[in-house]
């Protein structure tokens, strides 16, 4: 939707910085964010980016036009504090709603965190919630449930048609889980997985996360769309560590321990249905990063 005026939060992320630099080549594109890295804000500017500091936990959008077509609340707090996370993760949706309320589309980026805490079944956008980022994230799953109810119930009370996507596991040339453990297996550490049968998850690349942005804001409505974002393909961790071990010339090794994330497969049925299939393919997307962050080290041709 190319020449319509967007904002979007959190900007600096990995998931918002390279949906947000699309959209600034044919868009006029809003960041709004803390801005504490200097080199960050720079490149976002440099690409036409107009770049607001607002503090999402304190709620002040004044700073801001209220005139945007679409919002993309892209941001997100995981400091432990439950004060500041709530705030900044769930009651900063709320005011940002309404200060966006004449949008043609909200789209709130939530987390397959919100599920129940998880086991082998994929699930679908109608399971059972819980908190299963305890272990490591204690404020996360909680506030970020708390935060789509917020969005829905905001929908309601102003109008704001609003999709709700629940991201799984994104990666790509901005990084993302995947590079973390490639890192660590470099640095030979151990791999955390969860006891059990392999911890299964359905990774999405950047290119996709891209290409379904106005796919899920054509979704948006009133009552609120809920609606799983993730990889069409499932994929364990074992089996993508041991992809990106050969592509670099390296074995991970793995140490089971309930002191990590839980495995959460997605159920992508209305996914597929409404968005399309995602195109990148799995093994494409992880060499695609190891080109991008080690082409030193890859190992096939």
């Amino acid at each position: 939707m190319p020449g319509a005026k967007y904002l979007v939060t959190g900007p600096t992320g990995q998931v918002a910085t390279p949906i947000t630099l699309a959209l600034a080549a044919d868009n006029d594109v809003w960041g709004a964010a803390r801005f504490s890295n200097a080199k960050a804000r720079q490149k976002l500017e440099a690409a036409g980016v107009h770049c607001v500091p607002v503090d999402l936990a304190a709620g002040d959008f004044s700073a801001l036009p209220a005139d945007f077509d679409y919002v993309l609340n892209l941001a997100v707090s995981k400091t432990g504090n439950w004060e500041a996370d709530l705030a900044a993760n769930a009651e900063s949706v709320g005011l940002l709603m309404s200060h966006c309320r004449t949008a043609k589309a909200f789209l709130h980026c939530s987390s397959t965190a919100v599920y129940d805490p998880p086991d082998a079944e994929p699930r679908a956008e109608d399971a059972a919630l819980g908190d299963n980022h305890k272990v490591m994230f204690p404020t996360y799953s909680i506030s970020k449930i708390a935060a789509e109810v917020v969005a829905r119930t905001t929908a309601r009370i102003l109008g704001v048609p609003t999709v709700i996507a629940r991201l799984n596991v994104p990666y790509g040339n901005n990084g993302g889980w995947p590079y973390y453990q490639l890192e660590m297996m470099l640095a030979g550490m151990d791999i955390p997985v969860p006891p059990g049968p392999p911890a299964r998850y359905n990774p999405i690349h950047e290119d996709d996360l891209i290409a379904q942005i106005p796919k899920l804001l054509a979704l948006a409505a009133v009552p609120a769309v809920t609606i799983n974002w993730a990889g069409s393909e499932m994929v364990s961790i074992q089996e993508w560590c041991t992809y990106l071990g050969e592509l670099v010339g390296r074995e991970p090794t793995f140490l089971e321990t309930d002191q990590t994330l839980g495995a959460v497969p997605c159920d992508v049925t209305f996914m597929n249905k409404a968005l399309g299939p995602t195109t990148v393919e799995w093994h494409d997307g992880l060499r695609r990063l190891v080109q991008k962050f080690h082409p030193e080290l890859l190992a096939l041709d």
